[in-house]
């Protein structure tokens, strides 16, 4: 895997937020529109995916978290693949808070399958953290839920997708988000009309409105 795309806060660095990008992109495709709307205190960790055959794209090799079979909600997926990338990212969680910096000032996000990816990393890890931004996405290995989790209820989860993304369809963003609301406390659902499967400014600021939120929190002991 190669290195991450690493942005240092430009004050002192009190909370990072770890952003996984989505099929066959890299850390560099989220890490510029991140890096405008974050905190002064905030450092952003882009991981890229490692590369591998995406069965979806006939087989093709291109940056994956986990191998993609359909975008079916009931179709197979790749467990093993999930659980390997769900480690490798608490594996980040657990660098960061080695370095100072407690998981309730760490924030995961991602887009479409890095969404997905942080979804399920964030439920479950064994700490509460900031919150979780999960963008046109939806949630791995949904038919284990509740009984998967092992994080806290009152993560904050803002979950957002456009009800024109022709790629993961609206719908299954919508199922993902009323099964989390069945089991944790602070869900948001943010839909954005006329939205593809892509981010647009008025999202952007929702993101960083979030993210100033959580840290908030966070501080007045909300996620201890």
């Amino acid at each position: 895997m190669s290195a991450p795309v690493i942005i240092e806060a430009t004050a002192k660095h009190t909370a990072t937020l770890i952003f996984m990008h989505g099929l066959g992109d890299t850390g560099h495709g989220w890490s510029s529109a991140l890096a405008a709307i974050r905190p002064p205190f905030m450092k952003i960790i882009c991981p890229t995916a490692p590369t591998q055959p995406v069965s979806l794209n006939a087989g093709f090799r291109m940056p994956s978290w986990f191998d993609l079979k359909t975008l079916d909600i009931s179709g197979p997926e790749d467990e093993p693949g999930i659980r390997a990338a769900r480690d490798n990212i608490h594996g980040m969680i657990q660098k960061e808070v080695g370095a100072g910096i407690p998981a309730n000032r760490i924030v995961l996000g991602g887009f479409s399958q890095g969404g997905a990816l942080a979804l399920y990393s964030a439920l479950t890890f064994d700490q509460p953290l900031a919150g979780v931004v999960a963008l046109s996405c939806w949630l791995p290995l949904h038919k284990q839920f509740p009984g998967a989790k092992i994080n806290s209820d009152d993560v904050p989860i803002f979950q957002a997708h456009g009800d024109y993304d022709p790629v993961v369809p609206y719908k299954f963003g919508q199922l993902s988000a009323s099964l989390l609301k069945s089991f944790m406390k602070n869900v948001t659902f943010k839909t954005y009309n006329g939205l593809s499967h892509s981010s647009s400014d008025d999202e952007m600021d929702d993101v960083k409105n979030f993210l100033t939120l959580c840290l908030l929190f966070s501080i007045s002991g909300h996620n201890q």
